[in-house]
């Protein structure tokens, strides 16, 4: 149950929760977005309301008190963006408790969401990419943390995997095979070639690792054995860029974005791209994927019968 919330309605949220999960196949992070989010609603409506209410109420909640939640959520903090994806949320749980219930809910899945910029991601040049896998985890006290970091950087850049896909690999994965099997957001699951430099980077990690890598547990361990915080690579490839003189920008996800980008530069077809990022959404994609307008104009002249 969430704190301060009505046992019904932490219930409700808990089923809504669940559903999302086992038929829609929402991610862990989705869900705890969600939750949060709102959960941070019904908290409000019910402190802003004066009562709990039940499940018709919070569906045929009025605009003003819609306003007024959207308003306290700026007042702490919560970026357009942030509010955004709030809004996004709990028009979804609206809809079902709407669903449930029997309410109107017309006013709160008509509202409009905040305006924000969408910042387009910064992929590193191919050169900065390189460096980045040379020199990441150089600064580990042993060989095969180096080598580990390596790999999961590799398997970033060269197979365009989240870093989160790269972590849920287990010991059945190795040796890779030459395409992979990845389930990614949404339960989405591809297929994904792999290319020799990811193979032998996790090879080399394989073989200096002191943990028996059995096909049930994670394929890349932290220093006692247990399973690799996302953090630590972040951490590492922060060292790493700071060393390399990089811009901040150089995170992991930006290894993933280049992935895209170079690809595309390389004459890859977006819509392969997309299946090989899993994304749902060519839209998604192209946000991935960073083309100048001088190379766009390159293709342009090399392949239109016009030009």
């Amino acid at each position: 149950m969430i704190p301060f919330l009505a046992p019904a309605l932490g219930q409700a949220l808990a089923d809504w929760l669940a559903q999302l999960a086992a038929l829609e196949g929402a991610a862990p992070n989705t869900i705890a977005a969600y939750r949060r989010d709102v959960a941070r609603y019904l908290v409000f409506l019910a402190q802003h309301q004066g009562g709990t209410g039940g499940l018709a109420r919070v569906a045929a909640t009025s605009q003003a008190d819609l306003r007024a939640w959207m308003a306290e959520e700026r007042a702490q903090g919560l970026s357009s963006r942030s509010l955004a994806r709030a809004l996004s949320a709990v028009k979804t749980f609206t809809a079902w408790a709407a669903d449930r219930s029997g309410a109107e809910a017309t006013t709160v899945l008509s509202a409009r969401s905040p305006r924000y910029r969408r910042t387009l991601p910064r992929p590193l040049t191919e050169d900065g990419a390189s460096a980045m896998l040379d020199e990441i985890g150089q600064d580990a006290r042993a060989d095969w943390i180096v080598a580990r970091d390596t790999a999961i950087a590799t398997l970033l850049y060269g197979l365009g995997l989240r870093i989160s896909e790269a972590l849920a690999l287990t010991g059945a994965d190795h040796p890779l095979p030459q395409s992979l099997r990845v389930t990614g957001k949404g339960g989405r699951t591809r297929i994904v070639p792999v290319i020799p430099a990811a193979a032998e980077a996790v090879a080399a990690y394989a073989a200096l690792c002191p943990h028996d890598l059995v096909p049930s547990d994670p394929l890349f361990r932290g220093a006692r054995g247990g399973p690799v915080n996302p953090r630590l690579i972040q951490a590492a490839m922060e060292r790493a860029r700071l060393r390399l003189g990089l811009p901040a920008s150089a995170t992991p996800h930006a290894l993933r974005h280049s992935f895209a980008t170079h690809l595309l530069a390389a004459g890859g077809d977006l819509r392969a791209i997309q299946e090989l990022l899993g994304h749902a959404s060519l839209s998604t994609t192209q946000g991935y994927t960073a083309v100048d307008a001088a190379q766009l104009m390159e293709v342009y002249e090399k392949a239109h019968p016009r030009a």
